[in-house]
């Protein structure tokens, strides 16, 4: 398993936010990545999950030493590297209908706030939050709006979403959702998509 570096999705959503350590989407960071082997259902998706979270540690030990030149060893000293243990996480399989539902605006005020004629509320409890959500609805920046949504997801899964295999998973056993446990939202979903062959993994962690 291993994570795709260049793909032409990451050029189409840096029009969202042109982060270079992560490729967003409102909260939501996407990770592509491809296996030599064959497909084993959730084993599978779990590699993915390992795999995304060692680059992450792997980032999280190169910011400690990027902030030790940049602001001394008192500061660097009490950044820690990102800590998971991938076995405790508990996967449930997520319908395609559900998990890609968008809702419709119905209004908008001055002031840019929207409502949506969905059943879910924002209860800012640091669960999880839907999908959309957390794509169109951000703590900071850019809201975007249901056809960017849409979008999204038509360039990230071409062959349709209908054939994809979807697996929503808790969020307790790493500290990388630390910060959305606080007041947004923590997310973890893993895709397959056997037409592309393809593992796409998508993260949320917010707070205010």
């Amino acid at each position: 398993m291993q994570i795709i570096d260049n793909d032409a999705f990451y050029e189409f959503i840096r029009k969202y936010d042109p982060d270079i350590e992560y490729h967003l989407v409102g909260e939501v960071a996407y990770f592509l990545l491809c296996d030599g082997k064959p497909f084993e259902g959730v084993s599978s998706h779990r590699e993915a999950l390992r795999c995304v979270f060692e680059s992450l540690v792997e980032l999280s030990v190169e910011n400690k030493d990027h902030a030790r030149i940049l602001f001394g060893d008192d500061y660097a000293d009490q950044l820690c590297p990102l800590v998971y243990d991938i076995d405790k996480a508990e996967p449930s399989r997520l319908d395609q209908q559900v998990f890609f539902y968008c809702p419709n605006i119905v209004k908008s005020d001055y002031f840019g706030n929207v409502t949506y004629d969905a059943e879910w509320k924002p209860d800012n409890s640091g669960t999880t939050v839907p999908y959309w959500y957390a794509l169109m609805e951000p703590v900071h920046g850019r809201r975007n709006k249901p056809e960017d949504f849409k979008k999204v997801n038509e360039v990230l899964f071409p062959n349709s979403t209908d054939v994809l295999d979807i697996y929503e998973w808790t969020t307790d056993w790493s500290d990388y959702f630390d910060a959305g446990h606080e007041w947004y939202g923590a997310c973890c979903w893993s895709i397959y998509d056997k037409t592309l062959n393809r593992y796409v993994v998508m993260l949320v962690s917010a707070t205010d």
